[in-house]
């Protein structure tokens, strides 16, 4: 028996006291109405109406059913309408991804703006490469990730690519630090600090192939897990690095835009099929909002990196390249 649903029907029963109106309620015939009410009665063993050729009228334990039946279904409907969120997204848990060292205000951003949209759903956030974060979509470890482009995995979806440019940290008392922005080409003969490879490989190999179409070839290349011991290698006046303005926080680097903005980071979200749409886009749109709003990223226009032109004047650094 769905008990439910024969309380439905002795509840409209039970407020019209007549089996035809409340059939007519009900939209079905007066008979198998009929048939449920005794099924009900059965279930239950007891007589829930009296019934006459006259009148219908509530017994008492009919009395007490109408008491506690609208009270049951209103909580069915509750259970029911809860479920139905969790299967859209609107309840649960999303578990993200996002790079180690990401801008500290940028991802309170994010966080703010997810919690806004989807208030009831809890957001597990873990730390991750983007090697790692494509490894642990893959397996089902995470439900999305902010990764950097490109990717290294395949069977991905992707939201916006925005991306934003990349300028050089120079030691303070370097010769190029006097200009107001440095040409790829200028840095030759430098070491460069980057992220380990394993961190991510295709966007490891895209910045270093572009250094080498714009002129510049390392003269040796440090790794660094984190950005501030990225700096110190930089202070210290060993290598140079590549960073967002205003990522570097010590008076002993100076930060300079490069001449064309030949290097460009690109990110995005990114999950597999299998996701759940609504949290996912909600922190899509969350990641999007934030970094074109508060961190200057732009959409992406992933132009392909040209050739050294090495008869083109660089005006800032007034050097022939």
């Amino acid at each position: 028996m769905d008990l439910l649903r024969h309380l439905r029907y002795f509840v409209a029963v039970a407020q019209e006291l007549h089996f035809g109106r409340a059939a007519d309620r009900l939209h079905m015939a007066q008979s198998p109405l009929s048939q449920r009410i005794r099924s009900l009665e059965r279930e239950f063993g007891v007589q829930l109406f009296v019934r006459s050729s006259r009148q219908v009228a509530l017994t008492p334990a009919g009395r007490v059913l109408l008491d506690e039946a609208p009270r049951l279904l209103a909580a069915a409907d509750e259970v029911r309408a809860l479920m139905h969120r969790v299967r859209d997204g609107g309840l649960g848990e999303l578990r993200t991804g996002m790079p180690p060292d990401f801008d500290a205000r940028l991802v309170a951003g994010v966080l703010a703006s997810f919690r806004a949209a989807c208030p009831e759903v809890r957001l597990d956030i873990q730390q991750a490469l983007a090697a790692e974060q494509e490894q642990a979509l893959a397996t089902g470890a995470i439900d999305v990730g902010l990764v950097w482009h490109p990717l290294g995995a395949r069977g991905l979806v992707t939201g916006p690519v925005l991306e934003k440019p990349l300028g050089v940290v120079l030691p303070a008392d370097s010769d190029l630090a006097a200009h107001e922005q440095v040409d790829l080409g200028d840095l030759r003969d430098r070491a460069l600090v980057m992220f380990p490879r394993e961190a991510g490989p295709a966007a490891y190999d895209e910045v270093l192939g572009t250094c080498r179409a714009y002129g510049f070839v390392p003269a040796d290349v440090l790794h660094a897990h984190q950005r501030e011991f990225g700096v110190g290698l930089v202070m210290a006046g060993d290598a140079i690095a590549f960073a967002f303005d205003g990522e570097q926080a010590v008076e002993e680097v100076v930060w300079r835009p490069l001449w064309g903005s030949p290097l460009r980071m690109r990110l995005s979200t990114a999950w597999r099929d299998r996701a759940d749409g609504r949290t996912v886009d909600a922190f899509t749109r969350a990641v999007v909002t934030t970094l074109r709003d508060e961190g200057g990223w732009v959409e992406s226009r992933a132009a392909p990196a040209r050739q050294h032109d090495a008869s083109v004047r660089r005006p800032s650094s007034g050097v022939l390249s």
